[in-house]
């Protein structure tokens, strides 16, 4: 295992995909904690946007900047990594329906992966961190009465693991294959998280915050009954900027998760903070479901939760922070209060 030298807290620090949910956060712990931060937009028009909005959040930009970068392009990759330490690859392809072609996700998550892993290798970035899932782990198991591990990796070959779940399997593994092939594990370290919760810091829901306000926009008339992990951003971020340094991040993945629980569940953890919305209490039959997905894609791509609930070990992540993740109920009442301060809901 390499011993990083010292770092300081003017070391700049490359965020993919900074204008993203958690690629926002991830960058406004950062600043926060002294670092200058390089982040990757699509169109450096979207850099405005994204500057307010930080500056928003409290933090001082002064230690910002921006680059062009496109995950199915190779222009700027080895010109983003000048006079970079660390790489935090937040950027990846996530949509609630599944494309007709497959690979409009799997295609820009494993192109977009050797991208940024293959330029970071070439720069001597001395620690690549790359934001994974659980989708990379817990599907296509023969049973989940178990807790799954980050041993634990997702089937890409059986039937019913959806593409996202394959482009992050696939993303996930084609970094390991680039920095075993370089002789350099060490330098990368894996957060797969939950669907993440928490404050949003612009009126932009991102993805996950869609199920919070899906319960809130009261258009449920009952609930599937599906099962989700769920994590908070802060915690997700935080996890982030210490597998940058942590010795016991390297050549490790770690597991961002606290807890799995129904969508009923998360509906009760949220009908106190929000006792004037109309939340769904009764859940409708599995089959159902399966009837109603042929007709509504974001049913269909999520009909791979139906089954029994995937728990997750999440003890590395909690032991990677020093304390407890804050529970999902508080992660999902903060993403709930921010869809009602941006009248998402």
């Amino acid at each position: 295992m390499t011993q990083l030298k010292r770092h300081t807290m003017t070391d700049r620090v490359l965020v993919t995909g900074i204008s993203g949910f958690l690629g926002g956060h991830v960058a406004l712990q950062l600043l926060n904690a002294g670092y200058s931060v390089r982040g990757s937009v699509r169109k450096l028009e979207r850099a405005g946007k994204v500057r307010q909005t930080l500056a928003g959040a409290g933090v001082d930009t002064a230690r910002l900047d921006f680059v062009a970068l496109d995950l199915l392009s190779d222009a700027g990759w080895n010109e983003a990594m000048e006079g970079v330490r660390f790489l935090q690859h937040t950027a990846s392809p996530f949509v609630l329906a599944t494309p007709r072609d497959p690979d409009e996700l799997i295609q820009p998550a494993v192109e977009g992966t050797r991208r940024a892993v293959s330029a970071a290798l070439a720069a001597g970035i001395e620690r690549i961190v790359l934001t994974s899932s659980i989708a990379a782990i817990q599907y296509g198991h023969d049973s989940y009465e178990r807790l799954l591990t980050e041993a634990d990796w997702t089937d890409v070959e059986n039937p019913n693991t959806g593409a996202y779940a394959r482009s992050k399997t696939l993303a996930e593994r084609e970094a390991w294959r680039l920095v075993e092939a370089a002789g350099h594990r060490d330098r990368l370290a894996v957060i797969n998280p939950a669907a993440i919760f928490g404050p949003l810091l612009d009126e932009d829901p991102g993805t996950s915050a869609t199920v919070i306000g899906m319960l809130l926009g009261g258009k449920l008339p009952a609930l599937p009954r599906l099962h989700l992990s769920g994590v908070d951003v802060r915690d997700v971020a935080a996890m982030h900027l210490m597998a940058m340094t942590d010795p016991q991040a390297s050549g490790q993945r770690t597991i961002a998760s606290a807890g799995t629980f129904s969508l009923k569940e998360i509906a009760d953890m949220l009908r106190p903070a929000f006792p004037k919305r109309r939340m769904p209490r009764a859940e409708i039959p599995n089959w159902i479901v399966d009837a109603a997905a042929l007709l509504i894609p974001p049913l269909r791509a999520n009909k791979a939760e139906l089954g029994p609930a995937k728990r997750l070990d999440g003890s590395r992540g909690a032991a990677l922070l020093g304390r407890p993740l804050i529970p999902v109920a508080e992660a999902a009442v903060a993403t709930g209060h921010s869809l009602v301060h941006h009248e998402l809901v």
